[in-house]
């Protein structure tokens, strides 16, 4: 039985390790594809605004005012909480939402940085120079700084009204006057674009392109005639986009991510439950199965006692027929007149032994003897009464004072068995007692359910330590005592479902106590 147990226990402990294990592997996922789904989200988010960035391409450079009001409404929706894009240095150009300190944390390399409130991707698409499938070198969109009063303004390219005075370009590009290093030529739309360059076969800006580009306004990407190419190049490096940094709000995976735990948890925690719950149930069931064991055994032992008890009661009722017959042969031995002194005390031995042990057989019985309780209302005074008449030679020979201290009371009782009960008591009181002694006999109420009865005597008393052996068979401290007498008071007090009790009793003796005596209320 304590292998299979222990066999069950084994189970249930690796049932419950392989569903939290499970649970944890589960979360572990689920997490893991919320990352994946916050990254991809972003990815998206990079790749339309990269998108929409290289669509200024064309137009060479778009102002910060403008890219950073696009990238506020952005911010504004929610999934992201900071943007920012980047310099070929790694230099923020443009930024909305909360700043992000590439450097402080360690990001200037491309990928993903997660904290607790937001991850940063760096670098998602590419916004630096790329090559058309023609061969054409295109360069990244620059983002011109918030114009003040000393910033030369925006290079507009000109219309057709503008055009047919050339005059006026260059005062136009330069309020002040051309700088006399780098005057710009005379713009020329057969032999120039917009930017200034000089057009190349095949070019698709070509003089016709270029003239009919002129309606729209459209000029083609490339360095600014105001510029020199040297201040071109470092325009590039500090202004032109290369990189973006989106920074997402992990408030949304944050919370699927608690919510997965909690449930993972309330799942193990069913789990432990019901583990727990198994393994207590297989318990109770091992021991209820132990139990069933031990009450077989002990009925058979008590069915074997039994018989036994039978037998050796048969026995000494057989034995007590020859002790009468010897005791009988005795007397008369002893009653002839030609027997002599010596015969005649042997004869008396004879007789007082074979009393002795008569008297030992029939405690014997009486203590074998099946305990049946046929209760009714017994008067506990008269019962008490027919006790004391019954012991009334024993009490005069040692000249003992006996007081009765009782209510009038009925209890429900065995009347036969009760009197046995009280009988053992008293004798037990005056063979214990020295002469001249006292007992006194108290029975009253201890509640309006309950009553009790007293035997409480002034001899030398129980040792605490024999308090609770003196109910055992053959056990006594007397030397005439056979140990039978208080083991037939006990055996009666359990019939009837009562207490029994040896307490001391001050300043000397002891006081035997029955309670839980159930009293009967007379109409």
């Amino acid at each position: 039985m304590l292998r299979r147990t222990k066999l069950v226990y084994g189970l249930l402990l690796a049932v419950w390790g392989l569903i939290v294990a499970w649970q944890i592997v589960e979360h572990n996922r689920v997490e893991k594809a919320a990352r994946t789904a916050l990254t991809n989200r972003s990815k998206d988010i990079a790749t339309t605004l990269g998108l929409v960035i290289r669509s200024q391409r064309r137009w060479g450079s778009i102002l910060q005012e403008r890219i950073e009001s696009a990238l506020k409404e952005l911010v504004k929706s929610g999934e992201l909480s900071s943007v920012a894009l980047l310099n070929a240095s790694g230099e923020v150009v443009a930024s909305a939402g909360e700043p992000i300190d590439l450097e402080a944390k360690g990001m200037m390399q491309s990928g993903e940085h997660w904290e607790y409130r937001r991850v940063t991707l760096v670098n998602l698409v590419d916004l630096g120079a790329s090559v058309t499938p023609e061969g054409e070198t295109r360069r990244p969109l620059i983002v011109f700084p918030k114009r003040d009063s000393n910033a030369p303004p925006r290079f507009e390219p000109p219309t057709n009204e503008i055009a047919a005075s050339n005059e006026d370009f260059p005062r136009r590009g330069f309020p002040d006057g051309p700088r006399p290093d780098d005057r710009p030529r005379p713009w020329d739309p057969q032999a120039t674009n917009f930017a200034g360059l000089p057009n190349a076969p095949g070019d698709p800006l070509d003089a016709t392109t270029n003239s009919a580009r002129r309606g729209s306004g459209r000029p083609r990407s490339g360095r600014p005639p105001w510029m020199s190419e040297a201040e071109y190049q470092s325009l590039l490096e500090r202004r032109g986009l290369h990189g973006l940094v989106l920074a997402m709000s992990t408030e949304g995976f944050r919370r699927s991510r608690v919510q997965d735990l909690w449930m993972r948890c309330v799942i193990g925690g069913f789990a432990s439950i019901s583990v727990l719950g198994l393994g207590l149930a297989w318990r109770n069931l091992a021991k209820s199965s132990e139990l069933q064991m031990r009450l077989l055994r002990a009925s058979e032992l008590n069915t074997h006692l039994k018989e036994m008890n039978l037998a050796a009661a048969g026995l000494a009722h057989e034995t007590r027929n020859p002790l009468n017959i010897i005791r009988g042969l005795a007397q008369m031995i002893s009653k002839q007149t030609d027997a002599s002194p010596e015969v005649r005390n042997r004869t008396r031995d004879i007789i007082d032994e074979t009393d002795r042990v008569t008297a030992q057989l029939n405690e014997f019985i009486n203590y074998s003897r099946p305990r049946e309780v046929r209760r009714s209302a017994v008067l506990l005074g008269s019962v008490i009464g027919e006790v004391v008449r019954a012991l009334n030679h024993d009490l005069e020979e040692k000249n003992i004072r006996l007081r009765v201290s009782e209510e009038p009371l009925v209890v429900e009782a065995d009347e036969q068995l009760l009197r046995q009960a009280l009988f053992n008591l008293l004798l037990n009181a005056t063979q214990a007692i020295d002469m001249q002694g006292e007992i006194q006999i108290v029975a009253g109420k201890t509640s309006a359910a309950e009553a009790f009865i007293e035997v409480r005597d002034n001899g030398p008393g129980v040792a605490s330590e024999h308090r609770t052996d003196i109910f055992k068979p053959y056990f006594t401290t007397q030397e005439k005592g056979t140990g039978l007498g208080l083991a037939v008071v006990q055996q009666i007090v359990l019939a009837h479902g009562w207490e029994i009790e040896c307490l001391r009793h001050e300043p000397k003796g002891a006081i035997f106590r029955l309670s839980h005596l159930k009293p009967v209320v007379r109409p």
